[in-house]
């Protein structure tokens, strides 16, 4: 697969879980927030919470389930990019740090792809 097509995909994936959080009463406030520690893929905000949203898109869970993938190293990452985004945005809302498993045995072109929100994930 390319590059492109691995951002393709990627992108997808993203699309779905923002779309599933707006479902859910979320506004989704940024995609793809980059600084020099990495990149947060989704950050949303319900009223209470600030998420930090990881998305991770697989086929299957034949190797492990994709939250599985977000593992010590990735999350210090995202810890400390979300805490650069919050030196610059403060904000009065609680932070926390999810993680949403897309699973998408076709693909791009699967129609329902089985989504997993673990609120809180670490």
């Amino acid at each position: 697969m390319s590059g492109q097509e691995s951002r393709l995909r990627g992108r997808w994936g993203e699309d779905q879980a923002a779309e599933y959080l707006r479902r859910k009463g979320f506004r989704v406030t940024d995609f793809n927030w980059k600084c020099r520690f990495g990149e947060i893929d989704l950050i949303a905000e319900d009223g209470v919470y600030l998420c930090f949203v990881e998305v991770k898109l697989r086929k299957t869970a034949a190797y492990g389930s994709a939250a599985a993938f977000v593992d010590w190293h990735k999350q210090q990452r995202l810890r400390t990019a979300a805490e650069l985004y919050l030196a610059g945005r403060p904000t009065g809302l609680q932070p926390r740090f999810d993680v949403i498993e897309i699973y998408a045995p076709q693909g791009t072109d699967t129609e329902n792809p089985g989504i997993f929100h673990l609120e809180n994930a670490f």
